[in-house]
């Protein structure tokens, strides 16, 4: 590739003007890239993070409600004192 090297920006002024030209593209078309892989991970995050509270809570209500004890159980206990 042309635009990764030092050569390719310093020329005798043929093609400096066109060299020049796709060397900006080529780095707003990388920022742009970068950008977007960027947003991406960020809310792939996000969205992972939310969906593993989202399933801890329900795991958390669940064990919750198997603690409680049942009134048969109590009317159990209670009977014989």
């Amino acid at each position: 590739l042309r635009c990764c090297t030092a050569a390719s920006v310093v020329s005798d002024g043929s093609g400096a003007a066109a060299d020049e030209r796709s060397l900006y593209i080529m780095r707003v078309v990388q920022i742009a890239v970068m950008c977007v892989l960027a947003l991406t991970v960020v809310f792939g995050i996000f969205f992972l993070g939310c969906n593993l509270l989202i399933k801890s809570e329900g795991m958390i209500n669940f064990l919750v409600k198997e603690r409680r004890p049942s009134k048969e159980v109590e009317a159990v206990v209670v009977g014989p004192y």
